[in-house]
C-alpha cells in the first residue's frame, strides 16, 4: 500500500493526540485564520465554514510531491439554545458559560473539511459531526475550581471530555472523538468517498 501524506490544519493538541492514538502521524500546519468575522446561518454551518477556511488557507501553502496528500481542517463549537460557543478566552466568560451549561444538554459540532491531492487532481469533501453532551449539575465551587485550572479558557465550549473536565460531562450521545475535536468515523467516511483507504494512513500498528 502506497504511503499517504497526512496534513492537519489545526493547532489543537487534542486533535493531534486523537489522530496519533489511532496510529496516524500527521504533519501539523496552523492556518492562522482570523475567526472573528466569520458568520453562518447555524452553529453547525459556522463550524463547517471555519474548517473550510482553515483547510483552504493551509492548502495554499503546501508543496506537493508524487505522494497522495490528505489535508484535514476542523473546527469545533458547542451549540446551546441555538447559539455557538467557542473558546471563552477569559476566566469570567468561562465561569459564565458553565453556569449556563450545568445540568443541561448541548450539541458539540465539529466541522471537517478534507482535501485530497493525487496524481494532479484535487478533490474535496466537507461534513459536520454533531454529538449531544449532557453536563453535570456543577456547584459554584466546582465551576470556580475548574475555571481556576485554566483548562476551559482555550477549548471549544469551555470544557474537555479527555482532560480535567471529564468528570463534569455526565453523558454523551454520539461519537466521543467528535467531542474531542475530530470524528474518526466521519473522517474515515469522507476519505473513503475520496478513494483513500483508512489503513493507508497508518504510520504504526499496535
Amino acid at each position: 500500500m502506497d504511503a499517504v501524506r497526512l496534513v492537519l490544519a489545526s493547532a489543537s493538541p487534542a486533535r493531534l493526540a486523537t489522530l496519533r492514538g489511532a496510529g496516524l502521524d500527521p504533519e501539523v500546519v496552523v492556518s492562522g485564520v482570523d475567526e472573528s468575522g466569520v458568520e453562518a446561518a447555524t452553529p453547525a454551518a459556522l463550524t463547517a465554514e471555519l474548517a473550510r477556511l482553515k483547510a483552504e488557507a493551509v492548502d495554499a501553502t503546501l508543496t506537493l510531491d508524487e505522494r497522495t496528500t490528505v489535508l484535514v481542517g476542523c473546527d469545533s463549537m458547542l451549540e446551546l439554545d441555538g447559539r455557538a460557543y467557542g473558546k471563552p478566552g477569559t476566566a469570567a466568560l468561562a465561569a459564565e458559560r458553565w453556569r449556563l451549561m450545568r445540568g443541561r444538554t448541548g450539541v458539540l459540532n465539529t466541522g471537517h473539511h478534507v482535501v485530497v491531492h493525487r496524481g494532479g487532481s484535487r478533490d474535496v469533501r466537507s461534513a459536520v459531526g454533531s454529538t449531544q453532551v449532557r453536563f453535570a449539575d456543577l456547584t459554584d465551587a466546582e465551576i470556580d475550581a475548574y475555571v481556576g485550572t485554566g483548562e476551559p479558557l482555550e477549548v471549544a465550549g469551555a470544557f474537555t471530555v479527555d482532560g480535567l473536565g471529564g468528570p463534569f460531562v455526565a453523558r454523551i450521545e454520539g461519537d466521543h472523538h467528535n467531542v474531542v475535536g475530530i470524528s474518526l468515523p466521519l473522517l474515515r467516511t469522507l476519505l473513503a468517498e475520496l478513494g483513500v483507504a483508512w489503513p493507508s494512513l497508518w504510520s504504526r500498528v499496535g
